[in-house]
């Protein structure tokens, strides 16, 4: 009513898949339980919002560097500024959008001349500059977590692209969950108080590395990967959840 939800509309809980940060407010004020909370799902939304949260907690992380916001019509990215990027995460660098899904605006300047184009292209935009990981090139891990608890795991892979998103073309396995897998995926699910999510790791020299984390990951590719039933798993969450 009157672009509000008033108590008298409000359910025991709601699954919010979309990531309008508004309307998440507004059904938690009428005193819906959202599956995930706003708080998750909006410093989720955000990669770099998420890569700031989990700095601290000795998760292992690619080299990132935010980008300067600009305002002026008239703005631009200084050659020093391109050059201070390569020399602390050398080439190529990743460059992303901090808002975004699907693989999509994320992207590789190989060079310091690709590096200052895209910097201009996006100095509006949000994003930032991370290392690449070249052990991981056209490859990652996707982890399903419910709860705090990994339920399945899936290894992406692509042949054509730097990144391995089915979205784009990539292939999907299923992959053996380990306890490196298992003690990352609860430290990532509580610090960020998600009840479900999608956590992509790198594969990295030493072990995994983090990439993103995706509260409103999809089901299809992983069920079908690796036979794991995601979307029952997560109901009965929600129900234990709503019983205690």
């Amino acid at each position: 009513k009157n672009g509000k939800i008033t108590s008298h509309q409000a359910g025991d809980f709601a699954v919010f898949l979309d990531k309008d940060k508004y309307t998440m407010r507004l059904l938690e004020g009428a005193g819906f339980r959202l599956f995930n909370s706003s708080y998750a799902i909006e410093i989720c939304d955000d990669k770099m919002l998420t890569h700031v949260a989990l700095s601290e907690m000795g998760i292992p992380m690619p080299a990132t560097i935010p980008a300067p916001f600009c305002y002026t019509p008239d703005a631009k990215i200084g050659e020093e500024y391109c050059k201070s990027v390569i020399n602390a995460l050398s080439l190529p660098v990743v460059v992303k959008h901090s808002y975004g899904s699907l693989g999509k605006e994320v992207f590789l300047a190989r060079s310091q001349e690709e590096l200052k184009e895209l910097a201009h292209k996006l100095r509006f935009t949000p994003h930032f500059y991370q290392q690449y990981m070249t052990e991981s090139k056209g490859e990652d891990l996707r982890v399903i977590a419910v709860g705090g608890k990994v339920i399945a795991a899936m290894r992406r892979s692509s042949d054509k692209d730097f990144r391995s998103n089915i979205a784009l073309g990539g292939n999907a396995c299923a992959y053996a969950v380990t306890d490196e897998i298992v003690v990352l995926a609860k430290k990532i699910s509580e610090k960020l108080r998600l009840d479900y999510c999608g956590i992509d790791f790198l594969f990295g020299k030493e072990g995994l590395t983090l990439c993103e984390v995706n509260s409103n990951a999809f089901f299809k590719g992983i069920e079908k990967a690796t036979g794991v039933n995601v979307a029952a798993a997560y109901v009965n969450h929600i129900i234990q959840s709503m019983q205690n």
